[in-house]
């Protein structure tokens, strides 16, 4: 019975998530227009038949949706002149189409959406941190694996590690930076238990990854603790932490690229939806915070330089902006072709992730035998 609420909150949740999400991309594009001086016919959150719509005095439909899967942003003559017919290029309102902007304009329009997203996720952050301070992760250990370096060692919960090598931790992901580039090494450690000091020397187990090894010692845990911070002081952690996200993010995707990390941390809207759910019970900061990562995590995937996404647009204006000239239709064609391709890929790879993460694949290999 309980799958029941577990499941609508997880809807409800990511509805929610990806509304905010959509509508702050959205919104950097409209602006954007808005600001070079480009009309914006359409301004829809979700998908299909509208719920409800409305005409602003710009002439802007906003409409919502009832498929909550997205947005969009229909600009003033957004289509290539030469895919439509005449008729259609009559109604055209000369110097608000986008199209007749210079290549700047257009793609600061482009860029604006994931820049917004960006700057979302640094206005969560720094909300987050003036309301209930900055989290940090402290270096004490809540589970150890049984058989694994940690236990062999000593280690116990609660045991909290105070440096490593002669170098100090403040948080547990110095801790787990340290042991990951020592695989197979012994490293001394001084941890605090009971309010005394002890010296403990542990020796960790090596993992191949791909083409490289990591150390693994066999701890779980992190004590989140919160520390007050001052406004200036939260605008700048919400800033470094969205740089945080951003490079953390580039060096998993480089990891998977050489084969040093797995690709089923891949997720797709199932998995999103699902943490979404999870998060949500954990209470409202929770919540915030996960948007706040999504929103990061949104914007650079529109950056991949993927025709359809914002990046593949801004890819075809550099080439605009360096040959005088746009790209042949058919280049430009060909590289939508080939970017709804590659998508459909990377949709179809993450789905399967989402599957086999909640045991849908291994309950349908079970029917089958």
């Amino acid at each position: 019975m309980t799958i029941v609420p577990e499941f609508f909150r997880s809807i409800v949740a990511f509805v929610i998530v990806l509304g905010i999400l959509v509508f702050v991309h959205e919104l950097g594009h409209y602006l954007a227009a808005r600001w070079r001086g480009v009309r914006v016919d359409v301004f829809s959150i979700g998908f299909g038949q509208a719920l409800k719509s409305w005409t602003d005095r710009h002439g802007t439909v906003w409409k919502v949706a009832w498929i909550p899967l997205g947005g969009y942003v229909k600009l003033h003559g957004q289509e290539r002149p030469q895919d439509v017919p005449p008729e259609v290029r009559a109604t055209w309102i000369p110097g608000e189409t986008f199209h007749d902007k210079p290549v700047l304009s257009r793609a600061i329009i482009v860029a604006a959406g994931p820049a917004a997203n960006f700057l979302l996720a640094m206005v969560v952050f720094a909300g987050l941190y003036i309301a209930v301070g900055r989290p940090v992760t402290l270096p004490i250990i809540r589970s150890v694996v049984p058989d694994s370096p940690a236990a062999k060692a000593g280690l116990m919960v609660q045991d909290r590690v105070l440096s490593i090598r002669g170098k100090p931790i403040a948080t547990f992901e110095d801790l787990q930076r340290i042991v990951t580039e020592h695989p197979g090494q012994t490293l001394p450690m001084v941890i605090e238990r009971d309010g005394q000091k002890r010296d403990i020397t542990v020796t960790t187990n090596a993992r191949t990854s791909g083409f490289h090894q990591v150390g693994l010692l066999g701890v779980r845990g992190g004590v989140t603790e919160y520390h007050h911070v001052s406004v200036p002081g939260a605008i700048w952690g919400g800033i470094h932490q969205t740089w945080v996200i951003t490079a953390d993010t580039f060096r998993g995707i480089g990891q998977m690229i050489s084969g040093t990390r797995g690709t089923a941390e891949l997720g797709g809207p199932l998995r999103i939806a699902q943490l979404s759910g999870q998060v949500a019970q954990l209470g409202p900061s929770y919540l915030v915070d996960f948007i706040g990562l999504l929103s990061v995590n949104l914007g650079l995937i529109n950056l991949f330089p993927i025709p359809v996404l914002d990046g593949g647009h801004l890819m075809f204006f550099l080439a605009e902006a360096l040959r005088g000239r746009p790209l042949s239709q058919r280049a430009q064609e060909y590289g939508f072709r080939a970017g709804l391709a590659v998508l459909a890929c990377l949709f179809v790879f993450a789905t399967w992730n989402d599957l086999s993460h909640l045991g849908i694949v291994r309950w349908v290999a079970g029917l089958t035998g």
